[in-house]
């Protein structure tokens, strides 16, 4: 399809930096892995022994490294929640967990930012988690490390700031559901593909933000990410 072709004009795509490389990876849907640190699920009262649910942002929701966020709409209590990304280069239905990392072409960092009062309303309605999790300027992420480069990490300290306090820190042995199983359990509910990236879970330490704070996040061995909360558009 070109422009040529449409009715209105064809909306940007996506994309995030990749480290190393001029070109960049074009993003086709973000996946979110629900509950996926033992701490994180108890600070939240959530049932641990629960598995993970999957959960989507939008890909025009992505932010890049050192941008300014402005501070989201309906919300008095925006949460941040590092993660580790993963990116995809191929997929399938139904992967085996031994055969997942071959479609991942890297890792990255990212944050869940999450509209935590209207996720908390929507839970106990029993109403999808969109309105809480899917918005504007929700998914800051870093630029992504080839696994070309780097392997695949399986351990390693996961942490953020806010205004350089430490918030959050956890360690990526210690994921309830590692990488691998990830791309299976998720695979039978979708069909992945080459553009797909994947939220793996946030450890515990989620906390308020608010106008003008100053976050930075990083994973050992992957990257670092620093974005500002600033005033509502």
């Amino acid at each position: 399809m070109n422009a040529a072709s449409t009715v209105i004009p064809l909306p940007p795509q996506p994309s995030l930096p990749v480290v190393g490389e001029s070109g960049s990876y074009p993003v086709r849907r973000i996946w979110c892995v629900g509950r996926n640190y033992l701490e994180h699920i108890r600070e939240m009262g959530n049932d641990e022994r629960a598995p993970p649910f999957f959960f989507g942002k939008h890909a025009d929701m992505l932010v890049p490294d050192g941008a300014t966020i402005p501070y989201p709409p309906l919300t008095k209590d925006l949460h941040h929640e590092v993660e580790l990304v993963v990116a995809m280069k191929s997929g399938g239905l139904n992967i085996p967990a031994d055969k997942a990392l071959e479609h991942v072409y890297g890792y990255a960092v990212g944050i869940d930012l999450t509209r935590r009062d209207l996720q908390i309303a929507s839970r106990k309605k029993e109403r999808p988690w969109e309105i809480g999790k899917s918005f504007d300027y929700s998914a800051p992420c870093s630029a992504i490390q080839p696994a070309a480069k780097i392997g695949h990490p399986t351990a390693g300290k996961i942490w953020l700031t806010v205004n350089g306090k430490e918030a959050q820190k956890g360690d990526l042995t210690e994921l309830i559901w590692n990488v691998p199983e990830i791309i299976w359990q998720l695979s039978q509910q979708v069909k992945l593909a080459a553009g797909d990236i994947i939220m793996t879970g946030t450890p515990a330490g989620v906390s308020q933000l608010q106008v003008g704070d100053k976050l930075e996040c990083g994973v050992d061995g992957v990257g670092k990410l620093a974005v500002t909360i600033g005033k509502p558009e």
